[in-house]
């Protein structure tokens, strides 16, 4: 037998339990087939079965109270910054003015001293602002160390199974995230880094330090960190080179116009054919230009960072750097 229809409310939309008693819901209805149980007294469409992280956040808002806002690197996310794929293992919930953080299965609750007008709805989530957000997704580590290979003050690269909060590297990455999209600003990042008894202060420091407009990607943003860090100058984010005309022949990752030297992540694993043509008039179209192209892959970030930098230097001081 066919379920009656559900009121229009609870069409496409998770609720609970007791919202369904109010609105005249039999038990008997809401164990039918076309309804599934995301958590605890909640019920949800069946059809509406999503693995997005937004659509998680969703199943859970009935459970949230008043004081509860998606909080940390769930926040963040929300906000579109680009994260590591283990922080939606967790949803992570804020607390604000003393209430008790949740206490259910998947999610990590957080008391926040934040006041909720300064909270917002994004596509009817409750959540902090952006630069909030971040300040509020950091880890207590320190920076990778590029001599030793590890971590400041910690032994090694935190467990991404036992991890919950970003390191300096991806919150350096979601800050640039954040400063490109217009999202905050400096002064912005500074100022919540700055709260008092603020958890990672220090890493939020550095990562505010280091963020910087133009990125477009988390690898670029560690293709730069990696630079800066072997003691190679800063490189323009991002920058049109352009022919006599004005004409544009590339958009370059990492640029050094005064040395005429680019460099560029390429996250590709198999090349179509076509794409893999086309690539190879672009790269020719800037050799024209008398520009020397460095190309990095996932290899050279992950296990040749410093064959990586020696070939970069060497085409810097190949043109000139560092200047007498």
């Amino acid at each position: 037998m066919k379920p009656s229809p559900l009121p229009p409310e609870f069409s496409d939309v998770a609720f609970t339990v007791s919202e369904a008693h109010d609105a005249g819901l039999r038990p008997r209805r809401l164990r039918a087939a076309d309804l599934r149980t995301p958590h605890h007294g909640v019920r949800a469409p069946a059809d509406a079965v999503s693995a997005s992280l937004e659509a998680r956040c969703g199943d859970l808002l009935p459970r949230l109270e008043p004081l509860h806002i998606y909080a940390g690197p769930t926040a963040l996310a929300l906000w579109g910054a680009p994260l590591p794929g283990w922080t939606e293992r967790y949803l992570h919930v804020g607390a604000l003015l003393g209430v008790r953080e949740p206490r259910i299965p998947g999610v990590v609750g957080h008391r926040f001293a934040f006041l909720p007008e300064d909270a917002t709805l994004l596509r009817g989530l409750p959540v902090p602002p952006p630069a909030e957000a971040w300040a509020q997704s950091a880890d207590r580590c320190g920076s990778p160390n590029p001599e030793r290979g590890r971590y400041e003050r910690s032994r090694r690269p935190p467990d991404p199974l036992k991890r919950r909060f970003l390191t300096v590297d991806e919150l350096t990455a979601a800050a640039d995230y954040l400063l490109t999209d217009g999202l905050a600003d400096r002064e912005e990042l500074v100022r919540v880094a700055e709260v008092a008894r603020r958890r990672g202060a220090v890493a939020l420091r550095e990562a505010a330090e280091f963020a910087r407009a133009g990125s477009e990607s988390p690898k670029e943003s560690e293709l730069r960190l990696l630079v800066v860090r072997g003691g190679l100058p800063e490189p323009e984010l991002n920058w049109n080179l352009t022919d006599a005309s004005s004409a544009l022949v590339a958009r370059l990752d990492l640029a050094y116009p005064q040395y005429r030297v680019a460099v560029e992540y390429d996250g590709r694993h198999h090349a179509e054919a076509s794409q893999f043509s086309r690539d190879a008039d672009r790269w020719a179209a800037i050799a024209d230009h008398d520009w020397i192209l460095i190309r990095a892959v996932a290899h050279d970030l992950a296990d040749e960072p410093r064959r990586l930098l020696r070939r970069i230097e060497r085409a810097l001081r190949s043109r000139g750097w560092p200047d007498d």
